[in-house]
């Protein structure tokens, strides 16, 4: 910066000297700048755009910090159905950063783009399609918008995820291919959506289009692969409405065997562009771990597994201890991908069921009461019920069910705390009251928190 009331190099009026052109710094130094130009004084990187995103609430708070206020917001919380004795500290991160497995950005039409010199009309036509005249954006949603900023520099997804994606927006500049307007319906290209194994290192991407009819598809994907060899495999995934959710019902492989797998807690997973998986695969084996050490299987229980999305828990359970395993969840394709994940891992003791949790944990009730036992299945083996439901929390049938059906022990994972403690207050009404409350920091930087509550008859 210049002084006050310092002349210019050269004299009053004069030219200014020229000088020596500074050399270009390469991609690797211009990364080391960005970096370094990222790091606040207290040595904690800083996301340039947190304010503007509002994913991370507390991305640039210390780490120990953020555990220690959500230690306390559990406490607040579960001091309604829970004594001090029963809290544990939350499980937090060794790395909190790039934990994301799952990267999806949106395509939006940008600013007008300049013209390259010579290409203003006349010659030859182009042996390729024309390059959009708008740019495109592609990163995340501000918060409460649909306005897009770049967070190529985000700090919590993966890496690898991200160069994927970066390279979709440059293919579809230099393909000619247009990215949805979702303000018209036009436009092709709506969504990338990118998951990493990462036990395995593979990779799969989704391309959602707005139309069946992918031109020079293949040319494109070869290119994908070329840029990014990491890529296991790319699904295009049609959805042609005018809506907010991502994906839609038809789909095809482009590339690859349309799927990938991952590894959890000893077992193998496969993931498709459709499944429930969860986001951060490191602190989801603590998590799962936790739960089954809380559960105490000793090798006699029956574990009832509700909500059961793939089947991830469930067969954890079933490799850890429980004798037998039911899983139960209303979305047929998760259950088929449950029992698929019970095949490939040779699990040969867990069943998995189609139907509203609530209503099967009815109709389990009612035959075990036909039947005058509580507590236990058909063969005499104690029931321990696991349950991860949705952030709304659990409905009064199920939960009613529940508390006819007696199980031993309730290992209740939930989202969303402040649900779980209102469904724990219910239980405590039929006798039921909580052990243990473990929570577990699986979104590190933002305010959510997942915990684990042992539940038993008191």
């Amino acid at each position: 910066m210049k002084e006050n009331g310092q002349k210019r190099a050269g004299g009053q009026g004069g030219k200014r000297p020229r000088q020596a052109a500074r050399p270009q710094a390469g991609p690797r130094r211009r990364q080391e700048r960005r970096q370094e130009g990222n790091v606040a004084a207290n040595g904690l990187p800083q996301c340039p755009v947190a304010r503007q995103c509002g994913a991370c609430q507390h991305v640039n708070q210390p780490y120990d910090q953020q555990l220690a206020a959500k230690d306390e917001r559990v406490a607040q919380l579960f001091s309604q159905v829970a004594g001090p004795e029963a809290l544990r500290s939350i499980l937090g991160m060794r790395d909190p950063y790039a934990y994301r497995n799952k990267v999806m950005s949106p395509f939006a039409p940008g600013a007008p783009r300049k013209a390259a010199p010579g290409k203003r009309g006349g010659g030859k036509r182009p042996s390729r399609p024309a390059s959009p005249q708008r740019d495109i954006l592609c990163g995340m949603y501000a918060a409460g918008t649909h306005r897009i900023i770049d967070t190529g520099e985000c700090l919590i997804e993966n890496a690898q995820a991200k160069q994927v994606i970066r390279t979709v927006r440059s293919l579809m500049l230099k393909f000619g291919i247009p990215p949805y307007d979702e303000d018209r319906g036009t436009g092709f290209m709506r969504h990338a959506v990118v998951r990493v194994g990462h036990t395995t290192g593979e990779v799969l991407v989704t391309l959602v289009t707005n139309g069946q009819q992918f031109p020079g598809a293949k040319s494109f994907c070869r290119e994908l692969v070329r840029r990014c060899p990491f890529i296991t495999t790319v699904v295009q995934n049609i959805n042609e409405r005018q809506t907010n959710v991502v994906l839609g019902q038809r789909e095809q492989v482009l590339y690859g065997p349309g799927f990938i797998l991952d590894k959890l807690c000893g077992l193998s997973f496969r993931i498709s562009s459709q499944s429930f998986y969860q986001v951060n695969s490191v602190q989801t084996e603590v998590l799962y771990r936790q739960a089954i050490e809380l559960a105490g299987f000793t090798g006699a229980e029956h574990a009832i597994d509700a909500y059961c999305g793939t089947g991830t828990i469930g067969l954890v359970a079933a490799s850890m201890g429980a004798a037998q395993v039911t899983g139960v969840d209303c979305v047929e394709s998760s259950i088929r991908d449950a029992r698929q994940n019970a095949r490939h891992n040779g699990v040969d003791n867990a069943r998995f069921a189609v139907a509203d949790a609530g209503a099967f944990m009815r109709d389990m009730a009612a035959q075990a009461a036909a039947a005058g036992r509580a507590g236990t299945d058909e063969e005499g083996r104690p029931l321990v019920l696991l349950m991860d439901p949705p952030r709304a929390g659990s409905t009064e049938e199920f939960l009613r069910a529940a508390v006819q059906l007696a199980p031993e022990r309730i290992a209740y994972i939930s989202c969303n705390p402040e649900t779980q403690v209102r469904d724990l207050g219910f239980l405590k009404q039929f006798g039921y009251g909580v052990r243990t409350v473990q929570p577990v920091d699986m979104f590190p930087h933002t305010d959510h928190i997942e915990t684990i509550a042992l539940i038993e008859c008191m």
